[in-house]
């Protein structure tokens, strides 16, 4: 059998009620700790504050009478304030750091019935990270029964008797033992994802684990969060729905502000980001707060951050990290305590090479990374979107449109066949839903009009095909030119710069032990100055 063993704090309160013969007639946490034949004490760890030194001499005393085989041992603790968290965290680690628990042996319990609510809020916390290896018990009080307030002598066996025990109650911070408790945080963190989501059942699995982590992330942490993905990938969607899961934990206060960076030049980027004072520049007739400033207690979204200037991203790099900055013109730092969620279709590690970002700022942003997929790599949640964008249409227009069944096939067929890249992604499917429930005859979106829409689609693509032609230089050699147009034409037919990196070096690969083709295409297209987000922001 384990030895019980228990660390607690004496109570100078509730283990020092009633005076002589007649504490006996009270229930003492520490003493009814130590009475329960049930769960026999081996060893009393027993914390006390030094000014409690004489109550310790009469509970030990006291202990022994009732429990012989009970040992106690009392540390004694120095803490200025037992209500500062810190001073009781500090020290409470610190005995469970320098103490030398044998759990084949011993078995360990904290009691939090006694001591500050503060203690009890860090034995919890140690007991849960395993700092303190062990289980919490909770002492309860009998139920109230009136008892004589005589003065006669007691013998031991009168003690015995009358001693008040309670009920001692075991917690097990093992949740999976709770089926309810975890049955309901399961509950909610299938909320949370769905609102990440917009309530969307996607089927995706790479989709649906990225969204699990990035829940976990937005709940648990503040630091800076970076969405990479192509045009019209959803990443300003997201952004939104981070923020209301964010507002609805009652993790920020603030508002959600969003700005497209690539909208920003000159003194008026400056100006928008960082406020300025009156007279900061011609123009400048009144002063401006900034967006920094706005989004004071709340999220922050730079969407296109790589297209902001370098001396924009230092003062943001500053205000990421110390939470001020200075206004445009003005010489007395703002206070700004926001979280930022940055957005873009840029290969920032190429921009740094070449440059255009700074370093520093993107290790700040790159903590928390996420690479959101295209609609042509998640072609098994479109059927799903469709029918998110035909109820969004009859929440702004009152009127729910509906395929039917040969129509509904017909568009699904065409909009999840290989061929279709969807390069303008979530917006073009958006666009393309809205036409044909806009056209529909009574609400009803008929095979003539998939039909149509269809044809739309493949004339759009078809011109974005001709456009690609203006990104090849005009000074360059016939055969590259030629080169050139090829794999351009297979980067715009492709989904990923992976996909479009195997299709070009398959038969090379395949007599490779160690292969990029992605890095090997990058490359390439570097050389003329092109990107795959330069290719696929040509629409």
């Amino acid at each position: 059998m384990k030895k019980n063993v228990v660390f607690g704090f004496l109570g100078n309160v509730l283990d020092q009620r009633g005076k002589g013969k007649r504490r006996w007639k009270h229930w003492r946490p520490t003493i009814a700790l130590c009475h329960h034949a049930d769960k026999p004490i081996s060893r009393l760890e027993l914390l006390y504050y030094q000014n409690d030194y004489h109550l310790l001499c009469e509970i030990i005393n006291d202990i022994k009478l009732l429990s012989p085989q009970t040992e106690v041992r009392p540390i004694v603790i120095d803490i200025a304030d037992p209500w500062d968290f810190e001073q009781v965290y500090t020290c409470l680690f610190d005995i469970a750091e320098k103490y030398t628990f044998e759990p084949d042996k011993e078995e360990y319990y904290v009691h939090i019935t006694t001591g500050t609510h503060v203690a009890q809020i860090c034995w919890f916390l140690l007991t849960e990270s395993r700092y303190f290896p062990a289980k919490l018990l909770q002492m309860s009080p009998p139920q109230p029964k009136d008892i004589s307030a005589s003065n006669n002598e007691l013998n031991d066996d009168d003690i015995l008797a009358m001693t008040p025990r309670g009920t001692m109650n075991q917690i097990d911070l093992n949740l999976h033992r709770y089926d309810k408790i975890l049955t309901r945080f399961q509950h909610y963190a299938s909320q949370a994802t769905d609102l990440l989501k917009s309530g969307i059942a996607t089927r995706n699995q790479r989709f649906n684990q990225l969204i699990a982590e990035i829940e976990q992330v937005a709940s648990r942490s503040h630091a800076p969060i970076l969405l990479s993905g192509p045009t019209g990938a959803g990443k300003s969607f997201l952004a939104k729905q981070i923020y209301l899961l964010k507002h609805n934990n009652h993790q920020i206060q603030g508002q959600f502000v969003e700005i497209n960076c690539s909208t920003l030049r000159g003194d008026g980027a400056m100006s928008t980001l960082f406020g300025h004072v009156k007279g900061a520049f011609t123009g400048a007739n009144i002063a401006r707060t900034g967006l920094l400033k706005s989004a004071d207690g709340g999220l922050l979204f730079l969407d296109e951050i790589g297209e902001l200037g370098l001396d924009e991203q230092a003062m943001l790099l500053k205000a990421i990290e110390e939470k001020q900055f200075y206004p445009y013109g003005s010489d007395k730092p703002i206070q700004s305590n926001f979280q930022l969620i940055a957005g873009t279709n840029k290969d920032l590690k190429q921009a740094i090479a070449q440059g255009e970002f700074r370093e520093d700022l993107f290790a700040r942003i790159n903590l928390w990374s996420y690479q959101l997929p295209g609609l042509a790599e998640r072609k098994e949640d479109i059927e799903p979107n469709i029918d998110f964008e035909l109820a969004r249409y009859a929440k702004e227009y009152g009127i729910l449109p509906r395929f039917n069944q040969q129509s509904r096939n017909a568009y699904l067929k065409f909009a999840t066949s290989p061929q279709v890249k969807w390069q303008g992604n979530f917006r073009e499917l958006n666009s393309s839903i809205t036409r044909m429930a806009t056209l529909a005859p009574q609400a009803n979106i008929t095979l003539q009009q998939v039909e149509q829409e269809i044809g739309r689609l493949q004339q759009n693509w078809q011109q974005t095909t001709k456009s690609y032609n203006d990104l090849i230089p005009t000074e360059i050699d016939e055969f590259d030119r030629c080169q050139l147009e090829k794999v351009l034409e297979i980067c715009q037919n492709s989904a990923s710069l992976s996909e479009a990196g195997r299709a070009l070096f398959a038969v090379s690969r395949s007599k490779k032990q160690r292969s990029n083709d992605a890095d090997r295409l990058k490359k390439y297209l570097a050389k003329f100055g092109l990107s795959w987000e330069i290719i696929h922001s040509n629409n």
